[in-house]
């Protein structure tokens, strides 16, 4: 009987001790460089960093452009001195933020080890403000959640193609399968009938929007006057899906591989759009509330829709002016032009009905022998 009893509580130990291993993994970020511009200092193998929320966010603020909190602890900025290069007056003004909200696996995961890689823990739920203010030039751009995932739609339908594209794979509007090849060389089948593999290409299409929207955004600001510092934030849920459908099953693991190849692509086009002028940061946390709510709901980012709406209207002001002046010009041109011509017929007309005799006007003082 007590062998019974042991059998039947060895699957609930096994079950409690993959819970604890998943919670002590905790909360961890990687910042990530690209190879023609460092911002990032090299991370020494064996090297283990803990950093909390607050001293992630100020890190961001800095390659942001911005100056850490003034309440930052010594210590803190010890951290930060370990992370960034010293070079103020060099700063990307650009950061990628992947979040991938509620899941269980860490960020080696979802990262490809090509590049200069910092990887930390986090430690710590707290996160204080960051000390931006309206007056700081900030754009904030956050992942599109106004997908419409109703399956069967046609608007839905195009967007699963286009990933399909991007990510090299195919999609069959038929069956409502999407094929997407790994690494490996094995292939990820989702069926996207099924809420949670509806759910995951739904993110991973989010990421894709929310791509091309930054680097139309950055597009926009380049070489105007305003030269706003850009933050571009992605959550990704889909792993969440994933894992509370299959559980541990090979399909989640496949899933983050699929996550690993979209992030590498995703910030390949944004370091070709930036000219390598951005840092990424992927974040893969546990719970819900961790995240870096301060910078992301900074005060300046509630005032993007007026720098917009001011560049937008400079742009349209300079245009109009710019369309005045080659009007005025072109007016002028055929003013003259015609002019002239009329002036020059004017006077072959009078030149071929003049008397073939001398003019006594013309000639009238004139002494001839």
């Amino acid at each position: 009987m007590a062998r019974r009893h042991l059998l039947l509580l060895l699957p609930l130990l096994a079950l409690a001790f993959s819970v604890a291993v998943a919670s002590a993994e905790g909360d961890s970020a990687a910042f990530i460089d690209g190879a023609s511009h460092r911002y990032l200092r090299d991370q020494q193998d064996g090297q283990a960093t803990s950093m909390s929320l607050d001293e992630v966010t100020a890190a961001v603020s800095v390659l942001l452009g911005f100056a850490p909190p003034a309440m930052l602890p010594s210590e803190s900025s010890a951290k930060l001195n370990k992370v960034l290069l010293p070079n103020p007056f060099d700063r990307p003004r650009a950061v990628f933020l992947m979040q991938i909200d509620e899941s269980h696996a860490s960020v080696d995961s979802f990262i490809s080890e090509a590049g200069s890689i910092f990887k930390t823990k986090i430690e710590g739920s707290e996160n204080a403000a960051t000390g931006l203010t309206d007056k700081d030039e900030l754009i904030v751009i956050r992942s599109d959640e106004s997908l419409d995932v109703q399956y069967g739609s046609d608007s839905l339908d195009n967007e699963l193609t286009d990933l399909a594209i991007w990510l090299e794979g195919s999609y069959q509007k038929t069956d409502g399968k999407l094929n997407i090849p790994l690494e490996s060389g094995n292939s990820l089948t989702l069926l996207v009938s099924k809420n949670a593999d509806l759910e995951f290409a739904s993110s991973l299409i989010s990421l894709l929007k929310t791509i091309k929207r930054g680097i139309q955004v950055h597009e926009d600001f380049s070489g105007g006057i305003v030269s706003p510092a850009e933050l571009i934030v992605c959550h990704f849920t889909g792993i969440k899906a994933l894992e509370g459908e299959y559980g541990s099953a090979e399909i989640v693991k496949q899933g983050a591989e699929v996550v690993r190849t979209a992030l590498t692509k995703a910030f390949d086009q944004l370091q070709a759009a930036y000219k390598g002028k951005i840092v990424g940061l992927v974040m893969s946390t546990n719970e819900a509330s961790t995240s870096l709510a301060s910078i992301i709901d900074a005060p300046s980012s509630l005032h993007i829709s007026r720098r917009l709406a001011e560049a937008s209207m400079t742009n349209a002001t300079a245009s109009a002016s710019i369309a005045a002046i080659i009007l005025v010009r072109l007016s002028l041109a055929w003013t003259t032009g015609i002019i002239l011509l009329i002036s020059t017929l004017i006077g072959i007309c009078l030149l071929m009905n003049m008397p073939l005799t001398r003019d006594t006007l013309l000639y009238s003082n004139v002494k001839l022998d």
